[in-house]
């Protein structure tokens, strides 16, 4: 008599050790889980950004090579910043370098593009360098 009186204790025993193990391993799932949407979210603003600068650079060689000249530093107008992202473009221009007769002008044009706060898990930030010329 006295050993089922043990085991029904055992029993007991064994099922809270069972439910807390079950606990712990939940509360781990939804740990990583967090995680791996907080990766994926950054995964997208990361390329988010990366086209918000790209963007910029097309905009900069656009008004360097148009109007021959680009502006020091500017934010982009209009329809990125519409998106959440700050785009600031800055250009500088070198030469004119003599090509084989032919005067060539260098514009070096940078695009950063950003959005959140630092350190908060909604930052991101891209920046994009490119080398255009015109003859």
């Amino acid at each position: 008599m006295t050993s089922a009186r043990q085991q029904a204790g055992f029993a007991m025993v064994s099922a809270i050790f069972l439910m807390v193990v079950l606990a712990l391993l939940g509360g781990v799932m939804v740990s990583l889980s967090n995680s791996q949407q907080i990766s994926a979210v950054r995964d997208l603003l990361g390329t988010r950004a990366y086209y918000a600068a790209r963007a910029g650079i097309e905009w900069g060689a656009y008004q360097a090579l148009q109007a021959s000249s680009c502006p020091v530093s500017t934010a982009l107008p209009g329809a990125v910043a519409a998106t959440g992202f700050t785009v600031a473009v800055a250009c500088s221009a070198s030469g004119p370098f003599d090509e084989g007769g032919v005067s060539t002008t260098l514009y070096r044009i940078t695009a950063t593009a950003t959005t959140g706060t630092l350190g908060q898990h909604d930052h991101a930030e891209r920046q994009l360098q490119a080398l255009v010329s015109q003859p």
